[in-house]
């Protein structure tokens, strides 16, 4: 008989208590809260990755159970072209300035162009970011704060502002008077925040903790800069311009052109410093990507170079340029999310001195060696 204050006990407690057999409080494991109705997942192997605790676990190969160390972003195909647009029409904004400040009279209607195409490319960029965020209020919640030390603040605000400042030439660059001379000075600025604009996106995917793109911190910046140079510059060849706008177009873009290949080389060899993080680049789909992006932008550089060029050769030369620079994009993207999910990209780089140790200059013990992390070894 149940005495008064103690718990009634419910006909399922009762035939759980015939069915294990134990004299266990079924009240006492009742769970309750937020994460009562919680259903564990299964747990998911890295695709095409042979889980390292069947293979060579030791101290020079740990594993993390078989798993992924890291989970995978969740970014989607909007994301690489983003970081295309966006960086081609931070480098057309300069580029804007550059023919308004050198060619003065001559080249305005390029400059005009330019201006057309940076906003174009803001709005679009804009358009691009709010797809892969899924609701635009979560882009404005992005410009509620201005976080100097965050790279998703400052590339938020960079974009607006850019969007803000090529829209305002636009519309008041063309007139005369006070009205004008704002207008210029909004085109003044937004190309300021051109080379920002090319270059953020890198400087946000190298801090994150994906292997592949924390390797390349010092160089990928500069080479996502660079390769925008020369994409803006084949972009606005393709389209309709003067004769005399040609030269000013082809120097802009061989010159973005050089500076894209030996940037190229310097994020292969910052990737190489770890055999396991540089290893999406040289197999599979984003190894196909890379060398495809390599060989069009040195295609696209040799067309550009002859002696005597054809108006076709010209026209091969700057589509392989675009296609050159939207497949480099691609092929970091993907590369970057194969690489974190193969555990010995992230503890081989780590026990290396590298990662978030070299980020914060720790990279070498007293005795001047790189230092080694004693990470746990599973079996």
């Amino acid at each position: 008989m149940t005495r008064p204050g103690e718990p009634t006990e419910t006909l399922l407690d009762t035939l759980q208590r015939k069915r294990d057999g134990r004299n266990v409080d079924p009240a006492m494991g009742v769970l309750s809260g937020e994460g009562a109705q919680q259903r564990v997942k299964t747990l998911e192997r890295a695709p095409g990755l042979r889980p390292s605790s069947d293979g060579d676990a030791s101290s020079e190969a740990p594993s993390y159970y078989g798993l992924p160390v890291l989970k995978e972003p969740v970014w989607i195909a909007s994301v690489p072209m983003y970081l295309y647009v966006g960086g081609v029409a931070g480098a057309t904004s300069v580029l804007g300035l550059a023919a308004d400040l050198v060619g003065g009279r001559r080249l305005r209607g390029l400059g005009r162009r330019c201006v057309w195409l940076g906003t174009a490319g803001d709005l679009v960029s804009a358009g691009l970011l709010i797809h892969d965020l899924g609701r635009p209020e979560r882009f404005l919640n992005m410009l509620r704060v201005f976080r100097p030390t965050s790279p998703m603040s400052i590339g938020s605000w960079v974009l607006a502002a850019s969007g803000a400042f090529n829209t305002l030439a636009l519309v008041l660059g063309h007139r005369r008077g006070l009205t004008g001379t704002l207008g210029r000075a909004a085109g003044a600025s937004a190309a300021l925040l051109g080379l920002p604009l090319s270059g953020y996106t890198a400087v946000l995917l190298t801090n994150t903790a994906v292997p592949l793109w924390q390797s390349m911190h010092r160089s990928l910046p500069l080479f996502f800069m660079a390769s925008a140079t020369a994409a803006s510059g084949a972009l606005m060849s393709l389209l309709p311009h003067a004769r005399h706008e040609a030269p000013v177009l082809r120097a802009f873009r061989v010159a973005g052109k050089v500076a894209e290949l030996a940037t190229r080389v310097a994020v292969e060899r910052d990737a190489a410093r770890v055999p396991e993080v540089i290893r999406p680049l040289r197999e599979g789909l984003p190894a196909a990507l890379w060398k495809a992006s390599k060989l069009c932008a040195g295609a696209g550089l040799l067309l550009d170079v002859l002696p005597r060029r054809t108006r076709g050769m010209a026209t091969a030369a700057n589509v392989l340029t675009t296609v050159g620079a939207v497949a480099a994009r691609f092929a970091i993207f993907h590369a970057g999310k194969v690489s974190s999910r193969n555990p010995q990209a992230t503890f081989q780089a780590q026990r290396q001195g590298l990662g978030a140790a070299e980020v914060t200059g720790h990279t070498a013990a007293s005795d001047g060696k790189p230092l080694k992390f004693p990470l746990p070894v599973v079996r």
